[in-house]
């Protein structure tokens, strides 16, 4: 039995990617990949992934960190960014070029994604398609089953391991065919598109983009509490604060023991130093703006 690889969003274009090629015969073993801007959930809860996998009847599927070679395409993405500080096709990229590495492990033949020629003008036109085939090294072991009669055949088709007139034509934004088939595969709960990446939403994506254009420091820790609060930046220093109780209690558990720490009476927020060095009367004002109680402990 042939193997393959399946790059899992977890959206409905995987999902039914995978089943594609599933009903050929073939093992399909998702892989995801996580950093604090998507898929983050299932760093603390794994059994999440590998339980989603088994019900839509696929392997239990590889979960894999990709932080730290994440934040070094983002500081600098060779093919730029899309609608705000998401570098999709150089994230595809990176994403592609790991699972290659992953095949020979996991006795896999070939890769196989989601993507539909058109769907999303930056990352999913021909053009950039051909650009993430190649730059990733995957070549003519990627297998796009909802676009590949549209799209040159590959060796898993040349070789008969897919049947290629299985396979669809599926281009363009709309996604009545999709919608069509989960039906057929009783798929019922999946999120939509592009809506598990977090540098695409406004308020987030538009905070990254300041920290990257100020320089400040970005790891896994400083990532993790990018998405959270309220953030102040400017050349001297980076604040965050929680607003509310259940962000307060995610930035503490983040940030306590490893960034300064400052809060006032209960209840109040949280506030971190990720950068700089500020004055804590500046700290003490922040809070107080944002607090019922001003007495700084």
């Amino acid at each position: 039995m042939k193997k393959a690889l399946l790059l899992f969003s977890g959206g409905l274009d995987s999902i039914l990617a995978g089943k594609i090629i599933q009903e050929q015969g073939i093992e399909v073993i998702p892989v995801t990949y996580i950093t604090p801007f998507f898929n983050w959930k299932y760093s603390e809860q794994p059994e999440l992934f590998h339980q989603r996998c088994q019900s839509l009847g696929f392997e239990k599927g590889i979960l894999v960190n990709l932080t730290e070679d994440f934040l070094q395409i983002l500081h600098k993405p060779r093919y730029g960014f899309g609608c705000l500080a998401n570098p999709c096709i150089a994230c595809k990229i990176l994403m592609l070029s790991k699972t290659k590495q992953l095949l020979k492990e996991h006795n896999a033949d070939f890769i196989v994604t989601g993507e539909v020629v058109g769907q999303r003008p930056k990352s999913q036109n021909k053009r950039a398609m051909e650009i993430i085939r190649k730059e990733s090294g995957v070549e003519d072991i990627l297998v796009r089953p909802l676009s590949a009669k549209i799209l040159p055949p590959t060796v898993p088709e040349k070789l008969a391991w897919v049947d290629r007139n299985k396979l669809f034509g599926f281009q363009g934004r709309s996604r009545k065919l999709q919608f069509f088939f989960a039906r057929k595969y009783e798929i019922k709960e999946f999120p939509t598109p592009a809506g598990g990446c977090l540098l695409t939403q406004p308020e987030i994506g538009t905070r990254m983009l300041t920290i990257l254009k100020g320089n400040k420091p970005l790891n896994e820790l400083t990532a993790k509490l990018a998405v959270l609060g309220r953030h102040f930046i400017d050349a001297n220093f980076w604040i965050l604060l929680g607003r509310n109780d259940v962000e307060n209690r995610k930035i503490f558990k983040i940030a306590n023991g490893k960034l300064p720490l400052f809060t006032l009476t209960e209840p109040a927020p949280v506030a971190v130093i990720l950068d700089g060095n500020p004055d804590e009367n500046l700290i003490k004002e922040l809070l107080v703006r944002f607090s019922k109680k001003a007495k700084i402990k």
